[in-house]
């Protein structure tokens, strides 16, 4: 799942004129490349770090928010808990301890922030209320099986934004996304109207959000790791949560709390440790990210989806019917073909990279022997004259 070993980094054999030259002594051996070993390891450890916290936070959200489980249905709340923790964190390592630097190529002006981080803090924050609430009334095998349609949201809002082009055989593999989590949907037995509403919210909240990143920061030169991320829009989603936190869960806490309810008041050590979670999840995203590819991050993806139906189905113990099963292998195999396409669509760009890249270097190289045959009959002509 890593990255190849480049052209630059196969050793060279010694050039014909140094190894005419006797005089000279005999090239050094070259530096021995890294080990292949070494480096499938280190991916596959990546992988096996964002996997285990990205399971973690599902079902440690799961867990809070259940009314079977810790029973603490406040989902508005438990995000502006995770947002205030990942806010204070980053603020913290990237002013005081100074992890990562601000990006300055565009500088963070306020117009910016206002017209590039706002929406999408405001999305960010939609996403995340949703996606918790959703957990209230749908399984995790199921809410996995609903957020396979997330290549289907990008994409379809990609073409419509002009930020991708429309292609006959991608639609069709959406489709075929579509008709699969439509089979699931029909064959669960946990089924709520409400909360698959909210979960598809969710999903079109953070597809929107995706593609708005890629408008509105990427196409300016700007360019956030998870850190500075959550620096800019953690707190721009902490102000947008309070709104909905003020008119809707508000006063269910205080009508909790006037009826002397015992979970009204979070627990120091689960909250504590469920933000905690949150944050090294956003840093395992960097890390993987940045050592192997954010494809490697997307086909992981449906390695802990898998993951999560069958910890649902024998831990949590909820229902999954073979018409589930059935349906997400549907979606699974979709989902499967789009990242196919897309690792194809990047080795191809990659190769033209390459190629232009070697035309240019054998057209210097051209043009400097060129160069180097004039020069000695420049000489040779004013030898003639003199």
């Amino acid at each position: 799942m890593g990255g190849g070993t480049g052209d630059d980094d196969v050793a060279k054999p010694p050039s014909t004129t140094a190894a005419m030259d006797v005089a000279s002594p005999p090239p050094s051996s070259p530096a021995p490349a890294p080990s292949v070993l070494k480096s499938v390891l280190l991916s596959y450890a990546y992988v096996s770090v964002w996997i285990t916290l990205s399971f973690s936070v599902i079902v440690y959200n799961k867990y809070i928010l259940d009314p079977k489980m810790y029973n603490w249905p406040f989902p508005i709340s438990l995000t502006m808990i995770h947002m205030a923790f990942c806010a204070t964190l980053a603020v913290a390592l990237v002013r005081v301890v100074g992890v990562v630097a601000v990006p300055t190529s565009p500088p963070m002006t306020p117009r910016l922030y206002a017209a590039s981080v706002v929406p999408i803090g405001a999305l960010y924050a939609l996403s995340l209320w949703f996606s918790n609430s959703a957990y209230i009334y749908l399984s995790v095998s199921f809410i996995q099986m609903l957020k396979a349609l997330m290549p289907v949201a990008v994409y379809s809002l990609a073409v419509a934004l002009r930020t991708d082009t429309f292609r006959r055989a991608s639609m069709l593999n959406m489709l075929g996304i579509s008709a699969g989590v439509a089979v699931a949907a029909y064959g669960e037995a946990r089924f709520d109207a409400f909360g698959v509403a909210l979960q598809l919210a969710a999903v079109a909240a953070e597809a929107t959000r995706l593609v708005l990143i890629q408008i509105l920061l990427t196409s300016k030169g700007m360019s956030l790791n998870p850190i500075t991320s959550l620096y800019y829009i953690a707190p721009c989603c902490l102000v947008f949560l309070t709104l909905p936190w003020y008119f809707v869960e508000l006063p269910r806490l205080r009508a909790a709390a006037a009826a002397g309810g015992a979970g009204v008041r979070p627990d120091v050590f689960v909250f504590g440790t469920n933000s905690l979670c949150a944050f090294a999840l956003n840093l395992a995203v960097f890390l993987l990210v940045g050592k192997t590819s954010a494809l490697t991050m997307n086909v992981a993806g449906v390695v802990k989806d898998w993951l999560l139906i069958a910890f649902s189905w024998t831990v949590i113990k909820d229902a999954v019917t073979a018409v589930n099963l059935v349906g997400y292998g549907i979606a699974f195999l979709g989902v499967a073909y789009y990242n196919h396409a897309k690792l194809q669509g990047l080795k191809a760009r990659e190769a033209e990279r390459k190629a232009a890249a070697s035309s240019m270097a054998t057209a210097k190289e051209g043009d400097a022997e060129a160069s180097a045959r004039l020069l000695p009959e420049k000489d040779g002509g004013g030898d003639q004259k003199n």
